[in-house]
């Protein structure tokens, strides 16, 4: 059992790291990733969503839509399971840490239609993780989000003073890196 954990804790962060190898949740990963402390903020942020929405998608799906045959409504609920914990996330850094909230401006309220936090409630329902697991995956697929956002904000702010080509300036460059990053993200493959 914890073996299966601690594998499903390396695929999930590493391995299929949500956004370089499965290209979920490019909007925050591509807005939010200018400056580390604000990437770190959102992957907090993310972290905290995605590991909540997994328990209680899970615990709904398991105890009311499976058993009342509802299972067809699921990523319905599931959204609004998200949409309610952005919501309090919103609410709580609103309140006790006013700077990141205005950091992440627009790109928190985003969570809520972020593909890999739904995508994180489907797969676990999918893979007919229990509610245990699912967590689990939960958590290790929201710090592969934090680990890829928070070196793609790295690289961002060290080749920002450098002398790029003007046609790779901006965005071009970013996409570059990030393709690169997925290139190495690769390499993790061998390690299950």
């Amino acid at each position: 059992m914890i073996k299966d954990l601690l594998i499903i804790l390396v695929a999930s962060s590493l391995v299929s790291n949500v956004v370089l190898s499965q290209f979920l949740g490019l909007c925050p990963f591509l807005g939010v990733s200018k400056k580390t402390d604000t990437a770190l903020g959102m992957g907090t942020a993310v972290i905290f969503v995605i590991t909540l929405a997994s328990a209680v998608a899970g615990a709904i799906y398991k105890f009311i839509l499976k058993p009342l045959d509802l299972t067809y409504l699921q990523t319905i609920v599931f959204i609004l399971v998200i949409a309610a914990l952005v919501q309090f996330v919103e609410m709580v850094l609103k309140k006790y840490l006013p700077s990141l909230y205005n950091a992440l401006g627009v790109y928190l309220p985003l969570i809520t239609t972020n593909c890999a936090v739904l995508g994180v409630a489907l797969t676990n329902v999918q893979k007919e993780y229990g509610i245990g697991t699912g967590i689990v995956n939960g958590f290790a697929t929201a710090v592969g989000f934090t680990i890829s956002i928070t070196i793609l904000a790295g690289i961002r702010e060290r080749i920002e003073g450098n002398d790029i080509p003007e046609p790779f300036k901006g965005m071009p460059i970013v996409l570059i890196t990030a393709g690169l990053m997925a290139i190495a993200f690769c390499g993790f493959s061998g390690l299950l």
